[in-house]
């Protein structure tokens, strides 16, 4: 008999609850293209309220939100700055070169957090015809690749009194803004009122099998969804997964804090394992990054699959896990034996 793997890839690989299905099944829908799909409608007001936006969009994907956001708040020749090792900059496929004709300065960063005093010295003058425009800065909460660590709302406010200074635009990449506001019991709303978009997924830790809501003022996302519609992105009767959505931030937000326990449990034991190195500290939210220090990423990767656990790698050099809904508390407890096993292993 072949024991199902304890899949700690991602947050990605969840699959809809039936209580999901359900609501799915059920849906009412109607043509999005034409903006009569009543689900999807309703799906676009109740997030515009839980970000505090004049309105909000639906897409399919959070590469489609972070790109519909820059294409909007740039002009082909422009700039963004981000962090070094961000989302947009590390694993969009090159999408701000080739959708909006627009480059992006990354600025190493320390746990994902760029400060002003780091980004200050990055913004073109304006008199510099010759340079690309210094356009938006972009920030990530929670980081991905600095193992899902939150950005301090200080340093936001002090990001966000720069971009005015310099009349920049701010977009957050929110993909799991929800895991930043449950840890740090900051509201959503809060987060996202400092910026002039965000977007974040449904698709991670919340488990909506697809989809991305893009929030701004009515004027941005009536541009965003001309952008949308260019790029494919017009879905007819999205009902069936908007309401996968909407359950899902209706349902599987405060849940959010029993990813985090289980996080904190692997980093623990991970941190009792004298081969493997991991900083507790950046341990946050949901994820846990680590490195072993006998072992290749790949060989460790295939050393855990082969007793039953998947896990992938980080940032290069370094192994990654990410808690979520789908694993429970004693499929928890066997990754963890297996952690052990693997690593102690001589």
């Amino acid at each position: 008999m072949i024991t199902k793997p304890i899949d700690l890839r991602s947050d990605t690989v969840t699959r809809p609850s039936q209580e999901m299905r359900k609501v799915m099944y059920e849906a009412e829908v109607g043509d999005d293209v034409f903006q009569e799909d009543p689900t999807v409608n309703e799906l676009q007001e109740y997030a515009a309220e839980l970000l505090g936006k004049e309105d909000a969009l639906f897409v399919s994907s959070g590469v489609m939100g972070n790109q519909i956001c820059l294409r909007v708040l740039t002009s082909p020749g422009d700039e963004v700055i981000c962090e070094r090792d961000a989302h947009i900059f590390q694993y969009e496929s090159g999408s701000p070169a080739v959708l909006s004709g627009i480059q992006l300065m990354p600025i190493e960063g320390k746990a994902g957090v760029i400060t002003p005093e780091q980004i200050e010295p990055y913004i073109r003058p304006i008199e510099a015809y010759y340079m690309p425009r210094t356009k938006v800065i972009e920030l990530e909460n929670t980081h991905n690749r600095a193992g899902g660590t939150i950005h301090p709302i200080e340093n936001i406010l002090r990001v966000e009194k720069l971009a005015k200074k310099y009349k920049l635009m701010l977009h957050l990449d929110g993909a799991r803004i929800w895991n930043a506001s449950v840890a740090a019991k900051i509201s959503v709303k809060e987060y996202a009122s400092h910026f002039d978009s965000v977007s974040c997924c449904l698709s991670k830790g919340l488990g909506a099998p697809i989809g991305s809501i893009i929030g701004g003022t009515k004027e941005f996302i009536k541009e965003a969804f001309r952008v949308r519609k260019s790029w494919g992105g017009g879905m007819r009767q999205i009902g069936i997964i908007a309401a996968a959505g909407l359950y899902a931030l209706k349902n599987n937000i405060n849940r959010l804090e029993e990813d985090h326990r289980k996080a904190r449990m692997l980093a623990e034991s991970i941190a009792e394992i004298t081969s493997c190195e991991i900083d507790l500290s950046s341990v946050q939210t949901n994820i846990v990054i680590f490195k072993s220090k006998n072992l290749s990423v790949f060989e460790s990767i295939e050393r855990c699959k082969e007793e039953g656990l998947l896990i992938s790698e980080g940032k290069p050099g370094y192994l990654r896990m990410i808690t979520h809904l789908d694993v429970s508390f004693d499929e928890l407890d066997k990754a963890r034996k297996i952690l052990n096993n693997v690593f102690n292993k001589k």
